[in-house]
Formats: structure tokens, sequence, C-alpha cells
């Protein structure tokens, strides 16, 4: 029988609707394709493979440069740290995915507010001094070396718009050099990720995360968790076929169902207490950063560790979506070394958004690494109307600190003021400075902020912070630009709402002694969390072996509010793992994607993915199936 012209029509328009969500998906497909394609060309021009580490700064400029970047100094030592040993290829490419190439535009923007008078022209003397005692300064060869360019000099000036057009060039030719060298390797090109061949239905099959120690151990099985649990995920092929998997069903309660074991700290009044606040902060790439803490038992005791979102004073009407997001610590035992820790425990009681551990903990020191899923904490793009004012005039001309910015800066000074003293040490004050500006402040600038702002006890009163904002404001004649710097880097929006950070305290108490907490470090979880994360997954959670391929083990960790899942590689390669959770219901990936993959390296183990509630007023059910892709 003939259908009606109603749902014929309907019909054309689903078919029409899909096939272009279909052409969407092969686009971003491609996109990504592309993107990994100049990853892996860069970074093999480098290196012999891409299973082989980065072992220096020098190797990571190089392989920058390949890649068509040009890492300043200070680049370079945002990412090799005084901890750093090694990066893989999956560090390269989020690396690449933060440091975006600079386009002409920027280039000629930066020039222009040097040539201010708009003539195409900047003087060698005015490009010395400007070049030798800004930012990160140049050696007088290096500045030579420019000058002595002819394609973009001429009667002692430079002409920028040449320079920026060679510049651009030569930033492209790596790319395009490096690229070809791929093409005609054909050794290089049997190393695609996924076993890829050319006639991929669904075009260039992206490579995946490839997690690797960031320093050596002697283990039976290496665990190699990236920064920030690899967060950006590629999607692989459709075309892929899978010769082994395994599936995963758990249904979970709504919130009202949750944990409550946790003894309330009101029941050990008698208890020696010791707290320190923190912060989780959200990175451009959607890393996440947060306070390390040292913790000092005295002596055998039984103690109790908790941790929970910080309610700073909110203003009214702006929104607290810092409240929802969830925290965790993991305990680590120090023995002979920093580097040889040992994981005692994490913070798996809750009662309500506390949560806690306790248990026995023997004399010696600790760390404490805050940690969270990144499924609640993550970049999220709201049409904001319009921007907060920061600064005004007042009758009298001189600038003041609008309502609205004064209680945000209380919120901040709350926050940073770690231990709840009222005051900012220089301690204290040089994480701010070291999360706003990347530098710290020293023992002669804090005495001339002494002279200049109110102190007590050598720290920081409120007031004194909220001057020496005002002061900043006054030293550019009112333009916010720096302030609006410092609160988009704590976490605020232009509406002055706190929507990418998550501030955190936490409490210690003791039954013995009194125990003693110090923030050591700020900066991106580090591979003995993401050790920790694996660790406690295997111990605490159920192992499946994944039919067809008893080499591969699936553990997953089911808690109140989130569900982690940690793949183990018991043989001696790398394997591609393909990740399904489509048929779940009202969860919350922290990968941000339904269908992805991931590589896992011979003998290792690696966090598939972290999963919570979407809803916590309502059930929720994960459905997951991992594959191994041929």
């Amino acid at each position: 029988m003939a259908g009606s012209p109603e749902n014929n029509a309907s019909l054309s328009i689903q078919k029409v609707t899909h096939s272009e969500s279909s052409q969407a998906k092969k686009s971003q497909h491609a996109e990504e394709a592309i993107f990994y394609m100049n990853c892996r060309a860069a970074y093999l021009t480098v290196l012999k493979s891409s299973l082989e580490n980065i072992k220096s700064k020098e190797q990571l400029g190089l392989v920058l440069q390949q890649a068509g970047r040009n890492p300043s100094q200070k680049t370079i030592n945002k990412y090799w740290t005084s901890q750093t040993t090694t990066l893989n290829f999956d560090d390269f490419c989020t690396i690449l995915k933060k440091e975006k190439p600079t386009t002409k535009t920027e280039l000629l923007e930066a020039f222009g507010k040097i040539d201010t008078d708009n003539t195409g022209y900047i003087l060698h003397d005015e490009l010395h001094k400007i070049l030798t005692t800004r930012g990160e300064k140049m050696t007088q060869d290096e500045v030579n070396a420019i000058i002595k360019q002819a394609d973009f000099n001429c009667s002692g000036k430079l002409d920028y718009n040449k320079f920026c057009d060679l510049y651009m060039t030569t930033s492209e030719q790596c790319r395009k050099t490096a690229r070809e060298k791929l093409e005609v390797d054909s050794r290089l090109r049997q190393q695609q990720f996924g076993s890829q061949t050319e006639t991929s239905s669904e075009g260039i099959t992206l490579p995946v995360s490839k997690p690797s120690p960031r320093i050596s151990r002697t283990t039976d099985h290496k665990l190699a968790p990236t920064k920030g649990d690899s967060r950006t995920p590629s999607r692989p092929s459709s075309a892929q076929s899978c010769k082994a998997s395994i599936s995963t069903t758990i249904s979970m309660g709504a919130s009202s169902n949750r944990n409550s074991k946790l003894i309330e700290p009101d029941t050990m009044k008698e208890w020696q207490c010791a707290q320190s606040k923190g912060c989780f902060y959200l990175e451009e790439d959607g890393e996440i950063i947060s306070h390390k803490y040292r913790l000092h038992v005295p002596q055998r005791s039984t103690v109790c560790i908790t941790i929970k979102p910080l309610n700073v004073r909110q203003v009214e009407g702006k929104s607290c979506h810092w409240l929802s997001v969830d925290t965790a610590l993991y305990i680590l035992k120090e023995n002979e070394t920093q580097e040889n820790l040992q994981l005692v425990s994490f913070t798996e009681q809750q009662n309500k958004e506390v949560f806690g551990w306790k248990g026995e903990l023997g004399s010696g020191v600790y760390w404490l690494l805050p940690f969270t899923t990144g499924c609640r904490l993550k970049k999220v793009k709201t049409q904001i109307t319009g921007e907060a004012k920061l600064v005004y005039r007042g009758e009298d001309g001189e600038l003041v600190l609008t309502k609205e910015f004064r209680a945000a800066l209380l919120d901040i000074f709350e926050t940073i003021d770690l231990d709840g003293n009222g005051l900012l040490s220089l301690e204290e004050y040089n994480f701010f400075e070291l999360r706003t500006s990347g530098e710290k402040c020293d023992e002669e600038a804090w005495a001339v902020c002494k002279e200049n702002f109110d102190m007590k006890k050598n720290e920081l009163t409120r007031q004194g912070f909220m001057d020496l904002n005002l002061m900043e404001a006054n030293d550019r004649e009112g333009d916010p630009s720096d302030l609006w710097v410092t609160l988009l880097s704590l976490g605020y929006n232009k509406a002055l709402e706190m929507t990418e950070a998550c501030p955190f305290v936490i409490d210690i108490y003791a039954e013995k002694c009194k125990p003693r907490i110090k923030a050591i470090y700020l900066e991106a979880g580090s591979w003995q969390l993401n050790r920790a994360i694996c660790k406690s997954v295997v111990n605490k959670g159920e192992a499946k072996v994944m039919d067809g391929c008893e080499n591969i083990i699936i553990y997953t960790y089911k808690a109140s509010r989130r569900i982690t899942s940690v793949i183990e590689n018991k043989s001696d390669n790398k394997v591609i793992i393909h990740v399904n959770n489509e048929q779940s219901k009202n969860c919350l990936s922290n990968r941000g994607l339904a269908v992805f993959a991931v590589e896992v390296a011979p003998k290792s183990m690696m966090v598939s993915q972290h999963v919570m509630p979407l809803n916590e007023q309502e059930e929720w059910l994960y459905n997951c199936v991992h594959s191994l892709l041929r």
C-alpha cells in the first residue's frame, strides 16, 4: 500500500537529516585525521617511531618546530617541568592542540602595537631595544641575525609585513617537508596506528591515545596513563572491524541511594585537626591542574581525611557550578624518595558532597593528590550578554573597584588563603602569582609590598589584596585587560561567574597526634596520580577478560557517583581498544564522546574513562562495550 504524502515527506526529511549528520561526522573525522597525520609527520621527522618518547627539552623544541610552531623557552618549560623525564606521542598531540600555530593576523597585530604610526616598518634600534629587554630576551647575535636578513630589511628598518610572510612560508614549509617524508617512507607508513589501510571506506583511521610513564620504573606492568587521562580521544573509523569484545552493564540508582558510611567529623571533636584549601583549575586544552600536598603524621594514629568543594561566599544571582564538581583524594606513602610513592587508599566513602577515608596511618610523610574526573569540570560554551564592569571613576576622578569585582576578589582571597587564617603568606601569594602570571614574587618584592599595602605578621590582608588589584588598575589607567587576565586564569568568565575552577577544602583528623599539611605544587595530574587511579580500580573493581583475547582485561570500579574503567594489556604488542557508550543512559563521560578509541602500550594499563550521572536525581545506566580493533 502506498504511504501518505505526510509519511513520505517525513521519511524524506529523516533521510536528509541522517545524510547531513553522516556527512558532518565524516568531515569531523577527516579534519581530525589531517591533524593527527601532521602530528605524526612532525614527530617522525625527529624520532624513529611513534612509540619512542621525547627525552629532552631540545627534542621537544625540534618536534614543535617541525609541526610549524615556534616555541619560546617559556612555552617549552611549561610542558617540560623539573619532574618531566619523557613525553610521548599522545602528550605531543595534546601540546599541539593547545599551542595553535601563530596566524599572520596575530603577528601583524603584535607588530602594530609597536608601530603606532602604522608605517609598516620598525627601526632597527627600536627593534633591538624591544627584543633584548622585553619578554623572553634575545641575545645580541640573535637580534643581529634577524636584522641582517635582506629579505625583509632595508635602510635600517624592518619591513614586518615581509617578515610575517617569510615566517608563515617557513612554518608551512616545515609541515610540508615532514608530510612528504612520511608519505615517501614506506616503512613509516606501515607504522600507521590501527593497521591503517589505503582502502578504508571512511578515509584515514585516526591515531589514538598512547600513554607512557613519565619516570622509568621496574614493575611487572607499566602503568601508563597520560596527563588528564588523555582528554582528547580520537574517534576511530567505523570501517575498522573488531576481533574481540567485552560488554559491561551497570544500573545505578538516583542520588538518594548515596553511600553514607563516612563518619561525621562531629564525632571526632576530641581529635586534632589540620586543614588546607586548594583549587582545581581548568586549562584551555581541558587539562585540570590542582594543588598537591605533603602530609606529615608524627606517630601512628587513626586518621580521617575528607575533601569537599569549598562553599565560598556566593554573589547573589551568580551560579555556583563548582559545588556539583566531584572531588577525591588519593593518599600515597612516601618511602625513600618522592618518586617512590605507594598507594595507601583514596576517599571513596561519601556523605553528601563530602568524600573521605578513615583508617590507620603509621608515622611518616604522605602525599595527598586531589582528583576530579573532569565529567563536570569541563569547557562549556555559554552565551554571555555583556562584560562585567571591574572599575569606575568616582566623583573625585579616582579609580574605584566595582561592588561585583570586590565580591569576586573576596572569593578569590578566600580560595587562595590556603590555611584559612584570613591572611596571605608569601607562599600562598606565590601560588596565586604562578597561576595568574607564571612568575613568583621573591622576598625583595614582598618587602616592597609590605611598604605599600596593608600587612599583618608579614602576611597580606584582605584590604591589602584589594589595594594591590586597584594599583594594577591604576597602572593601566583604568584599562581592565590585566585584571581580566587574572580573573580568566582563575576560572571566571566575563560575567564574573566561576565556571572553570573548583575550590575545595581538605580536613585531616588524627586521634593521637597533630597532623601537618602543606601545599607543595600547583600542577597537572602526575603519573603518580594516574598510577594510583589505575591501582585503585584494579584492587577494588570487577575484572573481566576480553572474550577471544585473554591478554586484555577490563577493570570496572563502581562508586556511588562515578564509574571508572581501566584497560590492562598483558601482551607484548600495543593494542587499540574501541570504546562504545551509545547504549548508556543519563551518563556523562570525561571523554566527551560516546564512541572513541585508545591505544594501550605493551604490558601496561591505562584509564579508559570516568562516567558520572548527567542528572543525579534520576537513575542512570552504564553500558560500555570495549572491543579490540583488528
